[in-house]
């Protein structure tokens, strides 16, 4: 029996040596594959380095430029927003002053323009009156002569 054991034995010690075997040649390899991975890596690594930096440069124009769109579209609802805003205080500003009685910018303008108008007619007439008012120069002035009148008789004494 023993003897079966010490053959049982050696027996799993070759077992365990090709097994042991086996294991460091997968380790081996791999050792093997991880240099091999590296020095592929010091090689292809600045190419690699150059392409994503390219590749980052165009990414970057192209979220600049979409900014840039973007930003200018906000800028003008902004715009829009605002100058809404303002007509609106206009609104509201020109309905209170109508509200106290002050006369608008139409208002005013329009009155502006019927006093010119006004001005000008009165000037018109001013120059019709001067005109008419004038003597002629060529014209001597016509001299009336007075009729003499008959002495007024006494009146009558009553007797």
């Amino acid at each position: 029996m023993v003897k079966k054991l010490v053959v049982k034995k050696l027996k799993s010690v070759g077992k365990d040596s090709q097994l042991s075997a086996t294991i460091r040649d997968s380790a081996q390899q791999i050792w093997l594959a991880g240099l091999g991975a590296f020095a592929k890596a010091q090689e292809e690594g600045t190419r690699v380095f150059d392409a994503l930096i390219r590749e980052g440069e165009a990414i970057q124009k192209k979220t600049r430029k979409v900014t840039e769109d973007k930003v200018t579209e906000m800028a003008a609802k902004a715009t829009g927003t605002w100058d809404k805003l303002e007509q609106v205080f206009e609104n509201r500003v020109a309905r209170s002053l109508n509200s106290l009685g002050v006369p608008t910018k139409d208002d005013v303008a329009q009155l502006a323009k019927r006093v010119a108008e006004l001005k000008a007619e009165v000037e018109k007439l001013n120059r019709g009156a001067a005109k008419a008012s004038k003597p002629a120069t060529a014209a001597k002035p016509v001299r009336r002569a007075v009729p003499k009148a008959a002495p007024k008789a006494a009146p009558k004494a009553a007797s």
